[in-house]
């Protein structure tokens, strides 16, 4: 018996695959299936004896244009990606971004193509992540520095409209300006939201449920009585050292506009969810409080898709396309991130808060 230890050479090649997370499949100069590893199985939803013989741009529907790939491959003698979406099977039919590359192996009579697929959601969520991040951060900068540009003047206008209110004598025109005093202090009180809250986060340890049910009796009030307000709850998520007044406010801001999105009949969800060794950004962290509001809307606008944490920016005419960038800001606060996926009938805005968060200024 040989005391050498052995080594991964000595192994089975199907062996070695099969420990692999990425999905690898081999094919012939034709596209067709003559192997694949565990890990291509999961991702496709598919057994390597449905498999084999058949070409891979035939195992799913959304692999139709894969055969494009392997074509071109064949033909240039060199590997070539592409990205697609796959509804993943293991992910309760949730659509998975999937990258491909396929790369001439061997040659001769014997070459094959060899197939990798990468499920590339961490990285797209990752991409997603920083973009909403440097999103926010220029926005703030463009905020703060237009609301103290509107400040000054403002409180001149004010002033002097005071001013003229005491040496007019005609009531009648008194009340032109009541009126311009009335617009000034609204304006102040927009600026005042344009540069978020002043003083720092007052951390106290925080039942987000109850954060929930506060911002649930608020909209409660607001909700026609055919609109459903459906809780889902993780009753391990644990509590959480924040600023509850400004948790609140970020959560009502969504929930109002769920509100407004939601038609006669609709359903608002809450849900919570604990997340372990969840990554913001480039940091991971061991545990991540998510706190999720749902509706069964007609969904954000496609054109507004990359930009609806800006200011200003709102689908409804008489919105001021504050509520969303305003929230943002203080789950950024918190060291956290506000997050949605949309679809008609079914958009889903996600707080995620680290439980270990520090700060931001």
């Amino acid at each position: 018996m040989s005391d050498q230890p052995e080594t991964a050479t000595s192994l089975p090649a199907g062996e070695i695959l099969d420990h692999l997370s990425t999905a690898v499949v081999v094919l012939d100069t034709g596209g067709h299936v003559i192997s694949m590893n565990t890990g291509a199985e999961t991702l496709l939803g598919l057994s390597s004896n449905q498999s084999l013989g058949r070409p891979l741009a035939d195992l799913r529907p959304e692999l139709a244009g894969l055969q494009q790939l392997v074509r071109r491959t064949e033909e240039g003698n060199q590997g070539y990606g592409d990205l697609f979406t796959l509804e993943s099977p293991q992910r309760g039919q949730q659509s998975t971004e999937v990258l491909c590359r396929i790369m001439p192996l061997g040659t001769g009579p014997r070459r094959r193509l060899l197939a990798e697929l990468f499920d590339a959601t961490p990285w797209r969520q990752i991409d997603r992540e920083w973009a909403l991040i440097s999103q926010h951060d220029a926005s703030r900068r463009m905020l703060r520095q237009l609301a103290h540009e509107v400040r000054n003047p403002l409180g001149g206008l004010r002033g002097a409209a005071q001013l003229l209110e005491k040496r007019l004598g005609d009531p009648a025109l008194a009340e032109y300006t009541r009126v311009i005093i009335g617009e000034a202090d609204r304006l102040a009180a927009l600026t005042d939201m344009l540069l978020g809250p002043s003083r720092p986060l007052r951390r106290v340890a925080v039942n987000v449920h109850e954060v929930l049910e506060r911002v649930i009796t608020l909209i409660g009030a607001e909700c026609p009585a055919e609109v459903l307000l459906v809780r889902d709850y993780d009753p391990s998520l644990p509590m959480l050292a924040a600023d509850a007044d400004q948790l609140i406010q970020a959560v009502l801001n969504i929930g109002r506009n769920a509100l407004q999105a939601v038609l006669p009949g609709g359903r608002i969800t809450f849900r919570t969810r604990a997340l372990t060794s969840f990554p913001i950004g480039m940091t991971r962290h061991k545990l991540v409080a998510s706190l999720e509001i749902e509706d069964d809307g007609p969904g954000v606008p496609e054109e507004l898709a990359e930009s609806v944490f800006y200011p200003l920016v709102s689908s409804r005419p008489d919105g001021s396309g504050l509520g969303l960038a305003i929230a943002q800001d203080l789950v950024s606060r918190h060291g956290g991130l506000i997050e949605f996926q949309s679809r008609p009938g079914r958009t889903v805005f996600m707080l995620r808060i680290p439980v270990d968060a520090v700060e931001r200024p």
